[in-house]
């Protein structure tokens, strides 16, 4: 099979650039005298990408606990941004797929976020918010270092390229600490779903480059795809030893069962929910159950975290509230779009 005809849709679920970029004549963000410089970067950053775009604009400090909470969880910011809320703040578009984080380890990371295995669309939309901003402000940059950032492993092309992979065979099968070994040695770095520090939830593992300085833009964004489509190819392998092999009955009755409680239940934690959802996406990948994609289970996910039940609520719920909540709106949405076969 070519590495181009690999079928990623139900491999990759996102794919994400990431800018580090700095403002000349300031100190970095953890060395910023005070809140006053703080501000005049995130007005000069609002400004600029305004100009051409419509952001809306949130200060750190101006926010709720449950709202920055929520950004956190969206995949929108990080949690560094909201440790030093007086100096931070995020610029985020109306489709919320690109955020500008303002204070952050950098004055600018810039990140776009795409459904899928689309490397190359993110790169395109960042690279034209970047030059947007570039227009207004001048970055710190050096003929040799390239762009200066926070840290010795950013400069460069400040450019980290990301895609998140769902890998549950490659996980039940025993083989991901050594694709994660051949992984390293390519320059590429494995994380859990949420980034630096995070474990890998639902099967899900974050690939991005490693090395920034010393290689162009285009050589990052290769070899990240070419990395992402190996381990696309070992993962629908291992998919089919799972689906006919000795444990085919094992893993069916698993993903059945997670179709089950899903749709058949009063409480529903959101631990629980996002391993029984990973069972399900593996379920409908393998041909346990029908449905149309399982882009959406992702989607679903996401909606059940507890800051987006609180927000959907309209106040904050008591976790068993919350619980309730979850397994009610999961059940019939699950109901509704999936079947066994």
């Amino acid at each position: 099979m070519s590495m181009q005809n690999i079928d990623t849709s139900t491999t990759v679920a996102s794919s994400r650039i990431r800018l580090a970029r700095n403002l000349n004549g300031y100190p970095f963000p953890g060395r910023l005298k005070n809140d006053k410089q703080a501000k005049e970067i995130i007005r000069a950053v609002s400004s600029a990408i305004n100009k051409v775009d419509e952001f809306k604009l949130y200060y750190m400090d101006g926010i709720t606990e449950e709202e920055a909470l929520n950004l956190v969880e969206n995949h929108l910011v990080s949690p560094l941004l909201l440790k030093r809320p007086h100096y931070s703040a995020a610029v985020i578009n109306e489709q919320r797929n690109v955020c500008i984080m303002i204070n952050e380890e950098d004055h600018l990371r810039e990140q776009c976020i795409e459904k899928g295995f689309s490397l190359r669309r993110a790169y395109n939309v960042m690279s034209q918010k970047d030059n947007i901003i570039a227009r207004s402000i001048q970055f710190a940059y050096d003929e040799q270092l390239g762009f200066l950032t926070a840290c010795p492993t950013n400069l460069g092309t400040g450019l980290r390229a990301s895609v998140m992979l769902f890998l549950p065979a490659l996980t039940m099968s025993g083989f991901m600490p050594s694709v994660i070994r051949s992984a390293n040695k390519l320059g590429l770095t494995v994380r859990g779903a949420y980034g630096e520090g995070s474990q890998a939830e639902g099967y899900m593992y974050q690939f991005s480059n490693e090395v920034t300085l010393g290689v162009t833009e285009e050589e990052i964004l290769t070899q990240v795809e070419q990395v992402v489509l190996r381990v696309s190819e070992m993962e629908l392998s291992e998919r089919a030893k799972l689906k006919t092999g000795e444990r085919a009955v094992e893993v069916k009755d698993g993903c059945l069962r997670a179709l089950g409680v899903l749709t058949n239940c009063a409480l529903l934690t959101g631990e629980e929910c996002e391993r029984l959802c990973a069972q399900l996406k593996l379920g409908v990948a393998i041909g346990c159950c029908s449905s149309e994609g399982i882009g959406w289970i992702d989607d679903l996910i996401i909606k059940m975290k507890p800051s987006n039940i609180n927000l959907s609520a309209g106040r904050k719920l008591a976790a068993a509230e919350r619980d309730a909540y979850r397994a009610d709106y999961v059940s019939r949405f699950v109901a509704a779009r999936v079947k066994r076969q």
